[in-house]
């Protein structure tokens, strides 16, 4: 099974951008993209996570996924119609694979930001673990390559108490409600890949952070998510190259 694709091509690629014009963005993406589309830049990053360039290939591959959600989006309920396309979008996990392409690295590869709704593919290396966190907006995950388990938190006291685990597989899909708090981790010797869908701006949006030993809430610091991510990919390389 291939994902759906739209064979009008250009076509597709015209609505999309025409639907840019009314508010909505693509990350990194070639030249046929207005350049008066606001793209996200890696030094202008409140938050820190690092960014893998998105090529033309990359977008054709999923345009029309693209459409369906922003479509799902404008429905009654956007987050479970939203879902529902994940859903099918990562039920066959090894076309979803194909068309993002193999995790080689830790980082977001951006495919649509706007006001409404962000869609990325995020992919963590080996064992990398990520602190407590919030969005501060509804999000489904699904995962296409490797296992994300969950710990989702509640509030108590000024800290965190953990209230419940669930380990996503390929083909697995997770909502997050507005006010989730959650800390992922990646068990494997592997990468993990999975479509993160968000309902706003994800990269416009202050959000909080736990210390992983205290518990402490703390803004979200964009030096201390960056080094994160480049302390992963530092020692995912040192692993395989000695």
């Amino acid at each position: 099974m291939e994902l759906p694709t739209n064979p009008s091509g250009s076509r597709s690629r015209r609505r999309i951008i025409k639907t840019l014009g009314l508010g909505l963005t693509l990350a990194n993406l070639p030249a046929f993209v207005s350049a008066g589309m606001t793209e996200i830049d890696q030094d202008t990053l409140d938050h820190g996570e690092r960014l893998i360039p998105v090529t033309e290939k990359d977008l054709n591959a999923i345009e029309q996924f693209i459409e369906d959600c922003l479509a799902a989006n404008r429905e009654s309920d956007p987050q479970q119609a939203v879902q529902e396309v994940l859903a099918r979008g990562v039920s066959d996990h090894k076309a979803m694979l194909k068309a993002v392409g193999d995790p080689i690295e830790a980082g977001l590869k951006v495919f649509l930001r706007s006001k409404d709704l962000t869609i990325f593919a995020a992919s963590w290396t080996p064992q990398m673990n990520l602190m407590p966190h919030n969005h501060k907006m509804w999000a489904n995950i699904g995962i296409y390559t490797g296992r994300e388990d969950n710990i989702l938190w509640e509030r108590r006291k000024g800290s965190l108490e953990a209230k419940e685990a669930r380990c996503l597989f390929p083909g697995d899909v997770a909502a997050l409600h507005t006010n989730a708090i959650h800390s992922v981790t990646n068990p494997l010797p592997k990468f993990t890949g999975g479509i993160h869908i968000y309902g706003g701006d994800f990269f416009a949006t202050e959000r909080s952070q736990w210390d992983p030993e205290t518990l402490l809430e703390e803004p979200s610091n964009g030096d201390r998510i960056r080094e994160m991510f480049e302390k992963a990919n530092r020692q995912w390389h040192k692993l395989n190259n000695g």
